[in-house]
């Protein structure tokens, strides 16, 4: 937030802007952060406080990933002490690949985005306090608190902007070097785990998705022909939409019938509990074991519940008829059921209307790849874009049947409504920025000639009211309603990404992440500086128009005042918020109790985890990246409240990731690929910043070196951006056989074989076989040992710098090999499944099991037998306490509706 308005008055007109006298009651940058720091340290200190007296008392929410039986062992990370205190120095030995190799490699690339982001920001407190903070400080500006050490409070001194200038050069070089070096971190990286076994023996990496695919190529012979003989399996996607709604309306019954079905046996468990405590306990006691003689259909509830108690509901709304829902579903099922299983096979064989997406999965990720890189079709936008390694359980299958032109058409309107919505919500953002320096517009300048009149003369009354209290409504209050506006934004751009018809999730996040970040970008940060420090300057504007660039030229400096207060809210109460999980712990402890009514809905809580929307976590992020090194020049003393507050962020994040989130969308790591081009956008901005305000100060050297600096990088990022693009999408052949030869020879395959020529040897050992999961290398019809990609050797073991200063050498596709776990799933699927994988859901959808709690009367044995005449029920697992509530076997963790996971 900027300071209020010295720089509202307008002057003698001998007397230049930056020689005004300044009243440090003018100035309240610093009792603003106080307003910001003291309510954020007091609502971290309780969130803290629950997090650390519960944290051991309720493992369901803070550490779920350490037992729940739903998760594979290898999944499931190591549990920490239970003190209150004594589990933090083991949280800190915990190293972050443990979330690369239990979960998934976008969560392992956001911890590693912000560790980076940390890096930088503490970096530039090392460069820019000492030499900056100086040269601003003895500026001679006048001005006073937070901004006497920025870059408006030096004076007519043109010479100290070459320390800026200077400075700004040192730092940005380092932050694209930084990019550049994680760009190739996360190339290897991702070459290391895409080419494994542990994902190039899954289904989806051998698997393309051609979209577009024109009428007359929609038949298996004709694709089979064009997509060659590598070819495997096809799935041609079908038009599901009737089936879909019948196999919705086949659940929603099955649900209301184990809803029903539930709630009789509970009302029974309830009769016999009342029975137990008065005069009927004998008789309680009796029927308690007598539930299985009668086999008429309800026969056993009948003795515990009125008819008139049984459930029932109406077939329409209020004025329907009132029915029995038990019977009523049983029969509704056993009419649909057939209907549902008929229309399956007839879409398995075939025979439904199909659409214009193509599953094509091949015998290895070679020769996927190779199709994935092929131009399969003359025209343009016809069988293509094309896809790879999306995972079933992703595809929008709703999107898989739009045209090309359709989609077209769905980009130019979503585009249009997306830009109309970036201008518009200027607005509510700018009133935000403005409240960040409301006291500017309030105020007036009596003492100018002629006198200046405040611009909200109804408002003028927060001139008197206490300056904390003015502090927190200039520094807390714009932190909060900026964090909430933009809270607003992510499911309406998830629902535009959708409906410009991206077929899977993984690619809905990556453009709702460039969306978002966008938003971020203009409205978070350029709007909201842009009207914060105009608010200081408004004023004196109008009154003289001419003043205008050197009045913005030395407020936009001061705007920074409001990050800090933005980041000490990011740093302090949302990391604290986000460990705490209050809102989660209320609804396991309460709602869970209150509407969790079935022992499948207790279930379905238990053992969801949280997931996290990658399309929305890294523009946050990346943006307090960007703000930090925007003003890391003009206003250093961001970078130090940057550094803590990202820092606070990266340890709440990795304490979820490892014990409580899971990722349920996968992209590869692609969105960590483009965050770190995005963090480019601060380097630019923070240049353009600096041309600007040396243009305006006339400081013509410093101007020069910033113009050529920005050429440079311009030019240098634009080769990098050429060089490793292809990189992010494609899987080089050369590793591809290089991981063959190495799985071929840790089998134990290759035996000795006669001496040959070096290019010969190489030649022979980049062989590769047809099957990745049974590797080979073919050698004149021989097997022997192969001649690596060799790795270059070094004479010592690298330091730090070097691995810093050489990924290409020391973090490199051989570093990363050995990391990916080798064993974590077995890669072999069943006939079956693989054989329906890229199915419709509704194709391959099968009748749910019901399941309901067990009671000792009887009354659920009968019911599970007579029902599953229509569809299978059970009531093992689940039962009743002494309470008479719904309890299921949570140490088991395997009920009979729990379905193993399937890493397609």
């Amino acid at each position: 937030m900027g300071s209020v308005t010295h720089t509202a008055k307008v002057l003698a007109p001998r007397q230049s802007v930056s020689s005004a006298t300044i009243d440090p009651a003018n100035s309240p940058s610093l009792s603003q952060l106080v307003s910001t720091l003291v309510p954020a340290l007091a609502f971290a200190g309780l969130y803290m406080a629950f997090f650390l007296v519960f944290r051991s008392r309720i493992p369901h929410t803070y550490a779920p990933r350490t037992y729940l039986g739903s998760l594979r062992p290898q999944e499931r990370s190591e549990p920490l002490p239970k003190g209150m205190f004594n589990w933090i120095v083991a949280f800190f030995k915990m190293s972050d690949d443990i979330v690369l190799n239990r979960q998934s490699l976008d969560g392992f690339l956001l911890l590693r985005y912000m560790k980076i982001s940390v890096a930088l920001c503490a970096f530039g407190v090392l460069i820019a306090w000492p030499i900056l903070m100086s040269v601003n400080a003895t500026g001679g500006g006048g001005q006073t608190q937070l901004n006497v050490i920025s870059f408006s409070n030096i004076a007519n001194s043109k010479s100290r902007y070459y320390a800026h200038a200077l400075v700004a050069w040192v730092y940005f070089t380092l932050v694209f070097y930084v990019v550049m070096r994680e760009s190739i971190y996360y190339i290897n990286l991702r070459q290391a785990y895409l080419i494994s076994p542990l994902y190039a023996n899954r289904v989806s990496s051998r698997t393309v998705l051609f979209t577009s695919v024109p009428e007359d190529y929609r038949s298996e012979g004709v694709l089979r022909r064009i997509l060659g003989k590598q070819v495997k399996n096809i799935w041609i996607a079908s038009d599901c939409e009737e089936m879909e709604k019948l196999v919705e309306e086949r659940d929603r019954i099955a649900m209301k019938l184990e809803a029903a079905e539930t709630k009789l046996v509970r009302i029974a468990n309830k009769a016999r509990l009342k029975a137990a405590q008065g005069q009927n306990n004998e008789q309680a006691q009796i029927l308690e074991h007598d539930g299985d003689r009668d086999e008429k259909s309800g026969s056993v509830a009948g003795r515990w519940v009125e008819p008139n108690e049984r459930p029932t509901h109406r077939l329409k709304f209020l004025i329907g008829k009132k029915v029995d829902s038990i019977n009523w579903c049983r029969a509704e099922l056993e009419r649909i059921i057939p209907e549902v299983e008929a229309m399956q096979e007839k879409f398995r064989k075939g025979e439904g209307k199909l659409s214009c997406s193509v599953f094509a999965e091949y015998n290895s990720q070679n020769e996927a790849q190779a199709a994935y890189q092929s131009l399969i079709h003359h025209q343009p936008l016809h069988m293509a874009p094309r896809f790879i390694g999306v995972n079933p359980e992703e595809v929008i299958w709703e999107n898989l049947n739009i045209s090309w032109a359709s989609r077209v058409i769905r980009n130019i309107v979503i585009t249009g409504i997306v830009t109309a919505l970036l201008i518009f919500w200027a607005v509510p953002v700018a009133f935000i920025g403005a409240l960040s320096n409301i006291s500017a517009l309030t105020k007036g300048d009596p003492t100018a000639n002629p006198p200046i009149k405040p611009l909200l003369p109804l408002l003028s009354f927060i001139n008197d009211i206490p300056q904390v209290i003015l502090g927190v409504v200039q520094g807390l209050l714009p932190s909060v309603l900026l964090a909430l506006l933009m809270m607003l934004l992510p499911p309406f751009l998830r629902w535009t990404a959708r409906l410009s018809g991206k077929p899977s999730r993984a690619s809905v996040e990556l453009r709702v992440q460039n969306i978002y970040f966008l938003f971020q970008v203009i409205q978070v940060f350029l709007v909201t500086t842009i009207s914060s420090g105009a608010a200081s300057s408004i004023a004196a504007i109008i009154h003289d128009p001419t003043s205008a660039t050197s009045l913005l030229a030395q407020d936009l400096p001061k705007a920074s005042n409001f990050y800090i207060s933005y980041f000490v809210l990011q740093g302090l109460a949302i990391a604290s918020a986000a460990l705490a999980n209050v809102f989660n712990v209320m609804v396991f402890m309460v709602f869970s109790r209150l509407f969790d009514s079935t022992p499948r809905k207790k279930y379905k809580r238990f053992v969801d985890l949280d997931g996290l929307g990658w399309g929305t976590e890294f523009p946050v992020y990346t943006l307090l990246t960007v703000i930090a090194i925007t003003y890391s020049i003009i206003a250093p003393l961001v970078l130090g409240f940057a550094t803590v507050g990202l820092y606070l962020i990266y340890l709440a994040y990795r304490y979820n990731l490892l014990f409580v989130c899971n990722a349920d969308v996968d992209t590869k790591g692609l969105v960590y690929a483009r965050a770190l081009q995005q963090t480019t956008t601060g380097c630019y901005l923070g240049i353009i910043c600096l041309i600007g305000l040396f243009a305006v100060k006339a400081a013509i050297g410093p101007l020069i070196l910033m113009i050529v600096f920005l050429i440079f990088v311009i030019l240098w990022h634009v080769s990098l951006s050429s060089a490793i693009d292809p990189l992010l999408s494609f899987l080089p052949k050369s590793l591809q056989a290089e991981e063959e030869s190495l799985l071929a020879m840790e089998a134990g395959q290759n035996t000795a074989g006669p001496k040959q020529d070096n290019k010969e040897a190489h030649i022979e050992d980049l062989a590769v076989s047809k099957s990745t999961s049974r590797p080979s290398i073919k050698a004149k019809g021989t097997l022997r040992r192969p001649t690596f990609i060799r790795r270059p050797t070094f004479s010592q073991k690298p330091t730090l710098l070097t691995r810093f200063l050489f990924p290409h050498k020391h973090c490199d596709w051989h570093y990363f090999r050995k990391m990916v776990p080798h064993n974590f799933i077995d890669s072999d699927y069943d006939p079956a499944v693989e054989r329906n994988a890229y199915h419709h859901p509704a194709i391959k959808s099968e009748t749910p099991v019901l399941w309901i709690p067990r009671d000792p009367m009887g009354v659920s044995a009968q019911e599970c037998r007579h029902t599953s005449r229509i569809i299978r029920m059970t009531d093992e697992g689940a039962g009743f306490d002494a309470k008479g509530r719904i309890v299921w076997d949570h140490d088991q963790g395997m009920p009979p509706i729990h379905e193993e996971k399937i890493y397609f």
